[in-house]
């Protein structure tokens, strides 16, 4: 049985075909990436039985509390569709497993137990569904633990993912890979045969009524903005306005770079920095940077790498803070690398909204260069408040912390600090009005 044999759309049955370390499919809702590769698991079991091979099938997940958040019923269904998977495996409320028990698949949460993975016996391949929140630090686990290679077969890696965020683990990992034996395909509601006519009436709903949304949910961008989100409209009417453009550094103007501050270390807080010149009434967004875990000297040589060496370095309050692994202040560490630093004061309670408001007042007087600020503009369009539920009444606790958090921050200090350029009155000369 082969690809081209299974109920696929055609889009998919090319990743299938050959031999490969990853297959993966990114894309918006209803392309049929999740049944097919569900099927395909199926399939690809039933290959290994077929051959004598025994072992695991592990479908994955960043999280998955029970196996009512795991793709266990996905693949139910998708082998109700197919007569000789039907006959194949052997089905249950909890399991799934092949009749001649060779082969059985396995549900795992990657956020609770990835270390079990290691123990989970011979696996032959490795599904991870909703792969798009799923760490990096998971992946380096994940990765090696599909060692299994045969004559004319290896143990594999399949993921499937909504794109999100463009700077997510699986997108640097297998969306841009170049490696021949990573394959990955971009797959979206035009490309399934079977769309349905309820998805099409909803796809045209969001079409119509949620423009800024549209773009992410079908046809596989990533989130520019987050429905509630504090700068949802905002960036919406600066796109549509064409204030995201290709933008150039003005050599004869200040260049300023606003930051917040991370710390060193996987589970450090990120460090943003923006990159900005403020050009008549114009904030000229340039670039933005950030990064989680790396050391100071790691963001001074990407200002230096990038031609900022001569930007002004304005950081937060906790810029006077004591580097935990130098024990001098952040802001000596900048002037000590020659840089011109500024320290914002602290703002006391409030701070947080006293930035979104002033990023929401300047917001239209702001341009974004177009590719520079991509990531950037994806965690403000994120950032968005934490509600909670009590006693039934929905409670707004202000921003939610979060990875969009840092970037946000850091931008929001930028539109604090921005003081309007003041218009001197023109001086006309008392000889301009003739005699008197």
């Amino acid at each position: 049985m082969t690809a081209a044999q299974i109920a696929l759309p055609a889009k998919l049955r090319p990743l299938f075909i050959g031999r490969a370390d990853v297959r993966a499919a990114r894309g918006g809702r209803g392309s049929a990436k999740t049944r097919s590769f569900a099927k395909m698991t199926a399939v690809q079991g039933y290959r290994f039985g077929m051959a004598g091979e025994k072992g695991i099938i592990l479908c994955a997940r960043q999280f998955m509390n029970s196996l009512d958040d795991s793709s266990l019923e996905e693949i139910k269904r998708a082998i109700e569709e197919e007569p000789f998977l039907a006959e194949y495996y052997d089905v249950g409320d909890k399991y799934i497993k092949s009749w001649d028990g060779r082969i059985s698949y396995a549900f795992a949460g990657l956020d609770r137990n990835i270390a079990s993975v290691k123990s989970k016996g011979r696996i032959l391949l490795c599904w991870v569904d909703e792969a798009e929140p799923v760490t990096e630090d998971a992946w380096r686990i994940l990765e090696p633990t599909l060692r299994e290679e045969g004559t004319d077969w290896n143990a594999e890696l399949w993921v499937s993912w909504n794109p999100l965020r463009p700077n997510a683990p699986v997108e640097k990992r297998f969306a841009g890979s170049k490696d021949p034996l990573i394959r990955c395909v971009t797959i979206n509601w035009v490309d399934n045969p079977k769309f349905p006519d309820k998805l099409e009436r909803q796809r045209n709903r969001d079409l119509e009524e949620r423009p800024e949304q549209y773009d992410h949910i079908w046809e596989g961008g990533f989130l520019v903005v987050k429905e509630g989100a504090y700068f949802a409209k905002a960036l919406a009417e600066t796109k549509a306005k064409g204030r995201i453009k290709a933008l150039s550094l003005d050599p004869l103007m200040a260049i300023r770079s606003y930051h917040d501050i991370g710390g060193a270390g996987a589970k450090a807080d990120a460090y943003s920095i923006w990159i900005c010149q403020f050009i008549d009434s114009r904030i000229h967004v340039l670039d933005h940077y950030t990064s989680q875990g790396q050391s100071l000297s790691f963001h001074v040589k990407w200002m230096r790498d990038h031609g900022y060496e001569n930007a002004e370095v304005i950081l937060p309050h906790d810029g006077v803070n004591t580097n935990n692994v130098s024990g001098k202040q952040y802001k000596d560490h900048w002037e000590d690398a020659g840089f011109s630093v500024k320290v914002i004061p602290n703002q006391g309670p409030g701070a947080a909204m006293m930035r979104v408001e002033a990023a929401r007042r300047l917001f239209p007087r702001i341009w974004f260069d177009v590719d520079l600020t991509l990531v950037g503009r994806t965690s403000l369009g994120w950032y968005h408040p934490k509600i909670v539920e009590r006693e039934g009444s929905k409670v707004d606790l202000g921003p939610n912390h979060d990875w969009a958090s840092h970037d946000a921050d850091s931008f929001g200090l930028m539109c604090v600090d921005y003081q309007e350029p003041k218009v001197m009155a023109a001086v006309i000369p008392v000889s301009s009005f003739g005699a008197v």
